[in-house]
């Protein structure tokens, strides 16, 4: 057997095993137990599972170890030995004769700011778990069902730190995006630059609904693609769960998804066996496998959770916002040196309004220690905007700490010829993913000639590869220096831009404003400047958004250089202009939130630094706290939960927007007991059922219920029937919320409504999760269902008004 690297190379379809989840229940997992510690009870069972995969056709195994991190696994359990013991299960069916890879799921847990661990903790966790599976004999890490960028991101970093093997990354999509607000173009562009082996899309979606994300990646997809989907959605009938797609059916769909330009390996996700695994292989013999040719590639891609910016000459110039930068500003520094990021989240949103595509972040100012503070200010911006950063710091240790701490793919500010830099921070960025602009300096003499800089350039690029270092991850600094005293700096600029452009393939950038310090009239230089870089080929500028005449510049050029289709975002900026007005920006942000004036704003932005301030404004005028909660918090949140159903948000936005309201709560809460105004709050007991671990899901919607005025009690996780009942009759509670993440668990949302009627309890019940129905709700007597916060909400709201 070639090793897996090698089979990626060949001609022809890997098949993956299927599903195990309902395999092992029909087998004699008991419900809500964990898979992976029955496993360790019952070796025989899971060894007979993949011998069934492997006689089915399977060339791809997969460990027992979805749920093998320790947050998952739980105290007391040795978790490099479990995974170690796991694989050596597995690796002891397949032999040599197919390949083994190492399962990693999700931990259930996010880093900072939305949960409460850092990205190096996370990294941890999965470094013991990988280790037990490389030493069990896996052939590749395949990571699975992730949801969170971060948490993918982690996986592949732990990886690489504990060995060589290939690296398989795959996520779970809910339509146009992950749960935390990842397009599959995002996870495309991130794991490329990650230099993942194998990109994938697995569960959530059967293989009908899976081909629009599929199609989503080849716009510039160049890695293999992994696609492994359920067998339809799980419905339960009669207390199973029952997966409507047989073997056949699943099979003539999925071998059609593998069809597709790019795809490499396919399998089944939850709800497949033996026999769909068999009919797949039989369906997809005939198939080979046609790697993608990218539709839109680019030279670079920077990302942040939330979104993708190519850059590319194919692409449209991207301005990368400079203004959150303390020199000069007496208020930035002053405010940087309080540790107050209030001024700079204004000049990243007025930077946002008016097109910055990328927002370079400096807080290099006297008495501050970059190190802290460039992260913290860096993980604000992130939870606010969606753009991706530039971490812009001479010091190396803010900038590694910066690195550290990026969900997706930054932009690092910079790298050049001084004397240990290279190798410093370029295997880091290999090694995080993060693409750095190369300045072409070396000593102390500055390159004035084109000759030069493209000899330093070209130097420093072969530096770069040697250690390493892929093409993808550069953009080249075309180095601008004033006419004024260097009249032949521009059409340095020019000649060095097309030579990276057209010889060297690589994106550039340049701080434009640079040309013309000394002279009068900047804005018309800069922005003819600009207007020729554009021409030959620029990719990306720094410079200041807010200059008009630099959009209307960069507008114009977009159309003459035909990445303005039919001029449409010139249209939409300049159809009413006139001489000196200015305009919209060059294709804009697209998603730039709304100017933070009043606690709504506040709330609707997640602006939770300013909003304690506008509440204490609108208290001094007088204004009830009444008034304000119903007038201004609630319509805030309720905008929020709008945005949210319209895909307008995502999960980050929603916990932002939550946090901020519960900060004005919390100020307003004890004025607000003294109006009685909270005398009534209608009072719900929240728990995952027993069995379950998952809690993600149930936390967000106790969140958001306290927001929308509930007094929430909180059980927890794995609570038992008996425990639920007996604390919605301690507390009076009207209503109760189970939640459940598996299919081995909805079961137990039955005993726990059954026992709710058996004893006369009054409280209306709902359910929650991912794989619960409306007609599960009805079958097992359940008042209502719903699939997120915001619909459960919604629900307990008219359940609670029913209850009266």
């Amino acid at each position: 057997m070639p090793d897996f690297r090698t089979a990626l190379k060949d001609g022809s379809i890997l098949v993956c095993d299927g599903g195990y989840g309902t395999l092992l229940m029909s087998r004699g997992l008991p419900a809500g137990m964990s898979p992976e510690l029955w496993g360790l009870e019952k070796p025989e069972v899971i060894k007979g599972a993949h011998a069934d995969y492997l006689a089915a056709g399977a060339r791809i195994l997969t460990t027992n170890t979805f749920g093998g991190t320790g947050p998952k696994l739980g105290l007391g359990v040795d978790v490099t030995d479990f995974n170690r013991r796991m694989a050596s299960l597995t690796r002891e069916v397949a032999g040599d004769r197919v390949f083994v890879a190492g399962s990693v799921g999700p931990t259930g847990l996010f880093v900072r700011p939305l949960g409460p661990l850092s990205f190096r903790e996370l990294v941890e966790i999965f470094t013991l778990q990988i280790r037990g599976l490389v030493a069990g004999g896996c052939d590749l890490i395949k990571a699975e069902t992730h949801f969170d960028l971060a948490e993918a991101k982690a996986v592949v970093v732990a990886a690489r730190a504990v060995c060589d093997l290939p690296v398989l990354v795959s996520m779970t999509f809910e339509g146009a995006a992950s749960l935390t607000g990842s397009s599959p173009l995002t996870f495309l562009d991130t794991m490329q630059n990650l230099g993942v082996d194998v990109v994938g899309v697995n569960c959530s979606a059967g293989p009908v609904e899976m081909l629009s994300t599929v199609r989503a990646m080849q716009e510039r997809l160049e890695t293999p693609l992994h696609v492994q989907p359920n067998a339809g959605l799980p419905e339960l009938v009669d207390g199973r769960t029952v997966f409507r797609l047989g073997p056949d059916e699943f099979a003539a769909r999925t071998a059609e998804l593998a069809a597709e330009p790019g795809v490499k390996i396919t399998g089944g996700c939850c709800g497949t066996t033996p026999d769909h695994i068999r009919a797949l292989a039989g369906a997809v013999a005939g198939l080979g496998h046609t790697p993608n040719v990218p539709a839109r590639p680019a030279a670079t891609v920077l990302t942040s959770r939330a979104r993708s910016v190519p850059l590319g000459r194919g692409h449209a110039a991207v301005c990368i916002g400079e203004r959150i930068n303390p020199t000069g500003k007496e208020r930035l520094t002053a405010e940087l040196q309080a540790g107050d990021f209030t001024y700079a989240q204004m000049l990243a949103h007025e930077q946002i309004e008016l097109g910055a595509g990328v927002l370079d972040v400096n807080v290099g100012a006297p008495m501050v220690k970059e190190e802290e503070l460039l992260p913290a200010l860096s993980r604000t911006l992130l939870s606010r905007f969606p753009l991706p950063l530039c971490l812009d710091s001479t010091k190396i240790e803010a900038v590694t700490e910066c690195l550290w701490d990026y969900p997706g793919s930054p932009l690092l500010n910079s790298i050049s010829g001084e004397p240990g830099r290279m190798e410093e921070l370029g295997p880091l960025c290999a090694r995080l993913g993060a693409p750095f602009i190369l300045l072409p300096l070396e000593g102390r003499k500055l390159p004035v000639t084109a000759a030069d800089r493209i000899r330093i350039v070209e130097a420093l690029v072969e530096k770069a590869e040697a250690l390493g270092i892929p093409r993808r991850l550069i953009v080249v600094d075309a180095l601008v220096l004033t006419v004024s005293s260097k009249p032949e700096s521009a059409l340095a600029c020019l000649e060095t831009v097309r030579h990276c452009t057209e010889r060297l393939g690589l994106a550039t950038t340049m701080g434009l404003s640079n040309i013309s310090f000394g002279l009068p009239a900047r804005e018309l230089v800069n922005s003819t400047f600009l207007a020729m870089c554009l021409a030959a080929g620029l990719t990306s500028f720094i410079a200041n958004p807010s200059s008009s005449r630099l959009r209307e510049a960069h507008a114009a050029a977009e159309v003459l250089l035909a990445r303005d289709a039919q001029a449409a975002n010139f249209i939409a900026g300049y159809a009413g202009w006139k001489p000196g007005e200015g305009g919209a920006a060059a294709g804009g942000s697209g998603g730039a939130s709304k100017a933070v004036s009043t606690a709504r704003d506040a709330v609707v932005a997640g602006a939770r630094d300013a909003v304690l301030d506008l509440v204490e404004a609108e208290l001094a005028k007088g204004r009830a706290p009444f008034a304000l909660v119903n007038e201004e918090l609630i319509p805030g949140i309720m905008e929020v939960g709008d945005k949210y159903e319209r895909k307008e948000y995502f999960l980050p936005q929603l916990l932002l927007s939550a946090e901020t309201m519960q900060r004005a709560m919390a100020r307003l809460e004890p004025l607000l007991a003294k109006e009685q105004a909270a005398a009534a709050r209608p009072r719900i007991v929240m728990a995952t059922v027993e069995g379950d671990i998952h809690d993600i899901g149930k936390n967000i919607v106790c969140l958001m219920l306290k927001n929308h005025g509930f007094e929430v009690i909180d059980l927890g996780k794995d609570v038992p029937a008996r425990a639920i009942v007996d604390a919605a009759k301690e507390h009076g509670a009207k209503l109760i919320g189970l939640s459940a993440l598996m299919t081995t668990t909805m079961v137990r949302m039955e005993d726990t409504v059954r026992l709710v009627r058996e004893e006369g309890v009054s409280a209306r019940v709902m359910i929650g999760g991912a794989v619960v129905t409306e007609a599960f709700a009805k079958s097992i007597g359940a008042d209502g269902c719903s699939t997120d916060a915001v619909s459960a909400v919604r629900l307990a709201k008219e359940l609670s008004r029913e209850s009266v």
